[in-house]
């Protein structure tokens, strides 16, 4: 449904994934398949965390917070297509649609500013190890943490702010799966330049740029001290310890980079859904995989676990 010029929309209309009706019941299964396996991965490691006192270092402290924020993120913006499909209602308040779009952004910004800190506490680990229970105490993991949450969300107000300030669209048919900044941006009719400027300075400054140096300078430091132990047992201890947060930095950096810091004109609709399914989706999924399912420590935990459930 197409709107005139300079009218206010009540809601909008998600499009989703495929408009093929064909594709609706494999693309209804491998969503929920995908969020069942995110929700189910994650809790398994937040179950972990929690009730193993093994588990409760800084390394596994942060984790725990990864792991909510993958539910919450794939909760927010998988749920559409589920809904979608079971309802047969792919339509969305303009209120709720903001705010779905403030809590993906704020849980998006999150999680570069968690993976910020597990590099740190990473550097600590491998560059200082005598001093690693020192600095990386309780205290300090706390605040990092608080930070992280309060800094993710104040983060995301500024793009509110100008979004809530547009007072036109051209169509009510957002073509994505669920409420995004970008598809917003190409709907409205207003003057997105400064938002655009926004996205392109303080998206690119404070909310990637700046956490990646610092992801960045830590590997720097990190590479460097295990280039220096002479035993290659060492090495490649050191190297699978931070393989796994160095694959997942990569892979979201680079499909965040794709999807948010280009012009609009850029944007193809098929290649802003692929990226941002990739992020929302197969990420989360991968987390749990990659951090922490096939880590010893994680299966010991397991183990004792289940073996005191047992023994009830």
């Amino acid at each position: 449904m197409i709107l005139k010029n300079y009218t206010i929309v009540e809601y909008f209309i998600i499009k989703g994934i495929s408009d093929a009706p064909e594709l609706q019941t494999t693309i209804f299964i491998l969503v929920l398949l995908i969020y069942l396996l995110t929700l189910g991965g994650n809790m398994i490691i937040l179950l972990l965390v929690c009730l193993d006192h093994k588990l409760h270092t800084p390394m596994y402290f942060f984790l725990a917070n990864l792991s909510v924020l993958d539910t919450f993120s794939t909760t927010v913006t998988l749920h559409n297509i589920l809904a979608t499909f079971i309802t047969g209602d792919n339509t969305i308040s303009y209120a709720g649609c903001i705010c779905e779009m403030y809590f993906f952004g704020f849980l998006i910004c999150d999680e570069l500013l968690f993976l910020t800190a597990m590099s740190y506490d990473r550097y600590v680990a491998i560059c200082n190890p005598l001093k690693y229970h020192m600095v990386m105490n309780s205290r300090l993991c706390i605040v990092l943490a608080i930070s992280c949450w309060l800094l993710g969300m104040i983060e995301v107000i500024p793009y509110i702010i100008l979004l809530l300030g547009f007072t036109c669209y051209k169509s009510n048919v957002i073509n994505h799966f669920f409420c995004d900044l970008v598809p917003l941006m190409i709907l409205s009719c207003s003057d997105t330049s400064t938002l655009e400027i926004l996205s392109l300075t303080e998206g690119l400054l404070l909310i990637t740029f700046t956490p990646f140096l610092l992801k960045f300078i830590s590997y720097i430091f990190i590479i460097s001290t295990i280039l220096k132990i002479h035993s290659s047992t060492g090495r490649r201890k050191a190297f699978y310890t931070c393989s796994s947060h160095l694959t997942v930095v990569i892979l979201l950096y680079s499909t965040l980079f794709f999807q948010y810091l280009r012009p609009t004109s850029l944007d193809t609709s098929k290649s802003n859904k692929f990226f941002s399914l990739f992020n929302t989706a197969a990420i989360p999924v991968l987390n749990p995989l990659i951090y922490s399912l096939k880590n010893k420590d994680v299966k010991s935990a397991m183990i004792r676990v289940l073996g005191r459930k047992g023994s009830l």
